[in-house]
């Protein structure tokens, strides 16, 4: 099995891996602020990352980028802390990744080595979801100490 159809498989089973995440996130006590948002968000949230994760691997680092500093910027301004931001995006990349492992397909070593690709690439395209997460809500951030000198 090929990295790709592990991509696929966590494509078509987003529900079960977004059910998973958003129970993590509301019984994370290091999630006070987060895990109160409407559960159709945190749904969508987690829905957008598990259904599109195969496009956006192949996708360009651009397009993501802009779209993930927009997701900074719209954290900051309903007020829920950065480490938060951070810490979720953990949960949902921890949970995709759990959801492959449970599931044992792994049965040789080709199958393992397209595990571990996965993981790789997962892991990259999380940090790279994490920086421009963080540079949004730096920017929405800046921009509001700019507005509150300015009054």
């Amino acid at each position: 099995m090929q990295s790709h159809q592990l991509l696929l498989i966590i494509e078509n089973h987003w529900d079960q891996i977004t059910t998973d995440v958003i129970d993590s996130i509301k019984s994370d006590p290091s999630l006070p602020v987060i895990s109160r948002l409407p559960h159709a968000e945190l749904e969508g949230w987690g829905r957008t990352q598990a259904k599109n994760l195969a496009h956006w691997l192949s996708g360009s680092p651009g397009e993501i980028g802009a779209e993930y500093e927009a997701v900074g910027r719209r954290r900051f301004l309903s007020g829920i802390p950065l480490s938060e931001c951070v810490h979720s995006l953990h949960l949902i990349k921890d949970k995709m990744l759990d959801f492959i492992r449970s599931r044992g397909f792994a049965a040789n070593a080709l199958e393992i080595y397209a595990e571990e690709e996965l993981e790789h690439r997962v892991g990259k395209f999380f940090d790279n979801l994490t920086y421009h997460m963080v540079h949004g809500y730096e920017s929405a951030l800046k921009h509001a100490g700019a507005i509150s000198v300015h009054r």
